[in-house]
């Protein structure tokens, strides 16, 4: 089967190669999965430059979330071959689904919500699972209230505009430009600010009418993170989601004590089975009413991986890509 390799740390353009090896057998536990589409993200940048946390040994496949068709399966594993299920690749252990069969964990794929394309349903999971952790889970997002999500342009600035959206809360989008802004008001937020315009903290306070944000999505951390913190209102949460500037924030401790302001890590992951299946009802139910979608704006091809994921590297990609056979 084709695959692409990472055979060193560097740009994606540099380090990817397509080669031909066996289709993997699954071990107990897991599946292996014939993919009709695969999600590109970040992480898939940072793996490819040896810098992400879960960056597999040398030569790995990335790629991390990914819809197709299960084809086999292991040992203690009862699910129907020829199903169709969202799932995330085993790409800690080098079989990520930028190939055409991929293997994972079966308790890591789930069925397709009805209303979701193969190429929506790819790159859905990870960030609406991300989002729904911080918002509800961690962040306990009210109705009415002020959430600024910071790089709201990306795969998950998408999930936690669309979500706090159908939360019922007032999502502010803060981007880099203007065809940004114009895409995530298209995706529901009710105001986008574009951060290179100036400080960040007053034109989110002016946003809200002097109140302050409630609630901050982030992503993006550094100095961003750390200006979007100074116009949390009293009780607000600081939501830490990633580093997607190259460090997480360094914050006042004294600024967080005197508005009895929170600072929440949010990891999509460690929860149960019960929660995950919990968390994909609430989502699905969310499909189904239409509160949510995916924003794919792009399609690549098997041959156009590399191009594409150094799109992303360079931060020239608006909504989410996803890669087709």
């Amino acid at each position: 089967m084709r695959a692409w390799q990472v055979n060193g740390a560097g740009e994606p353009i540099d380090v990817l190669h397509s080669v031909h090896v066996d289709v993997p057998d699954p071990g107990p536990g897991q599946i292996r999965v014939r993919v009709t589409a695969a999600g590109i993200g970040l992480p898939d940048v940072l793996m490819c430059r040896g810098t992400y946390p879960l960056t597999p040994p040398l030569p790995f496949t990335p790629g991390q979330e990914a819809t197709g068709v299960v084809t086999a399966v292991g040992d203690g594993v009862a699910r129907e071959i020829g199903s169709r299920v969202m799932f995330v690749s085993a790409f800690y252990e080098g079989h990520g689904s930028f190939a055409d069969e991929c293997l994972t964990l079966s308790s890591s794929a789930f069925p397709v919500p009805d209303g979701l394309t193969d190429a929506e349903a790819a790159g859905f999971w990870i960030p609406h699972l991300t989002a729904w952790t911080g918002l509800v889970d961690r962040g306990h997002l009210a109705r009415g209230e002020w959430l600024a999500v910071l790089g709201a342009a990306g795969g998950s600035g998408i999930a936690a505009v669309q979500l706090g959206r159908a939360l019922g809360a007032r999502v502010i989008a803060v981007v880099a430009d203007e065809e940004r802004a114009a895409f995530c008001l298209a995706l529901g937020a009710e105001i986008a600010i574009t951060h290179g315009d100036g400080p960040l903290a007053p034109a989110l306070r002016t946003a809200t009418g002097g109140q302050g944000v409630d609630a901050i999505y982030d992503p993006v951390g550094a100095e961003m993170a750390e200006d979007a913190s100074r116009a949390l209102a009293r009780n607000g949460r600081h939501l830490l989601v990633g580093f997607a500037g190259g460090r997480w924030p360094t914050l006042a401790a004294h600024d967080l004590v005197v508005g009895n302001c929170s600072l929440v890590g949010v990891f999509a992951g460690g929860q149960s089975a019960a929660e995950l299946d919990e968390i994909h009802l609430g989502l699905s139910r969310l499909i189904g009413s239409g509160a949510l979608r995916n924003a794919v704006t792009a399609m690549p091809t098997y041959d156009e991986l590399p191009s594409a994921l150094q799109r992303l590297a360079d931060r020239k990609v608006v909504g989410k890509l996803v890669m087709v056979p």
